[in-house]
């Protein structure tokens, strides 16, 4: 399949061109023209582009990409050595972030939703990138809410809140998106869920009465690549074209 091909239908896809982002979304860094080999992933890093080339891999699509806005421009260290390895291999790398977030069917937010049964009502946050909904049935308590989790994300959440604390109504937004946490109170939820914590992140759960549930940014951010590996690969298999998602251990 040509490159080409794969880009317009990850572009018309993900939208990309509707965010304004941290990144640059779409082809990063140009490999090979012809590709029958995709590998997807939740970070570019050097484990995933080692594991890509092992798989024989042309292409890599991820969630976590380079060239973010604010970082040292200079290619040195662990940079060279990743685009070094992109370059000697001829692989093709496209990152998608906030569209990867975002995406109403295969994104991180809709995704981790579906796995855990939760009613999207609305949207929230930065271009609309967080969800508010209910738990199914009665909902439940923040102990059993958290045990689902673990079960679901393959580890426990560091959650701030009782144990016994009933829920029903929620608000989630996954990886870095902590800061969403007062957005989220003004919805009226009882708990807010993201990736990550921030030294501040307990006092506000506290002070505003609001549950609050860290669930790791590699954790809740998986769901997104792998709904991805599996569109494209349901698109383009009769072209003979394989994709797949590839998981890098990460304990964030």
């Amino acid at each position: 399949m040509n490159r080409n091909e794969l880009e317009r239908f990850l572009e018309d896809s993900l939208e990309s061109a509707k965010f304004e982002d941290y990144s640059p979304n779409g082809l990063q860094v140009e490999g090979r023209q012809e590709i029958s080999r995709i590998i997807t992933g939740v970070t570019a890093s050097q484990a995933l582009l080692d594991a890509a080339i092992l798989r024989g891999a042309d292409t890599l699509i991820v969630h976590h990409g380079y060239f973010w806005k604010g970082e040292s421009p200079r290619i040195v260290g662990y940079r060279r050595q990743r685009l070094a390895t992109l370059l000697r291999h001829d692989l093709n790398l496209f990152a998608y972030h906030l569209p990867l977030d975002a995406h109403p069917t295969l994104g991180n937010n809709a995704r981790w939703a579906a796995a855990l049964g939760w009613q999207t009502q609305g949207h929230f946050g930065a271009q609309d990138i967080g969800c508010w909904g209910e738990l199914p049935g009665e909902g439940c308590t923040l102990a059993e809410l958290a045990a689902q989790l673990r079960e679901t994300l393959g580890r426990p959440p560091l959650v701030i809140g009782e144990a016994t604390r009933p829920l029903k109504r929620i608000a989630w937004c996954s990886g870095g998106a902590q800061n969403y946490i007062e957005a989220a109170r003004a919805l009226g939820v009882d708990a807010y869920l993201s990736g990550e914590i921030s030294e501040q992140t307990p006092h506000v759960a506290r002070e505003t009465g609001l549950a609050y549930l860290a669930c790791g940014h590699h954790a809740t951010e998986r769901f997104g690549p792998q709904a991805l590996a599996e569109a494209v690969q349901a698109t383009f298999a009769a072209a003979g074209v394989t994709c797949e998602f590839v998981e890098v251990e990460n304990p964030a």
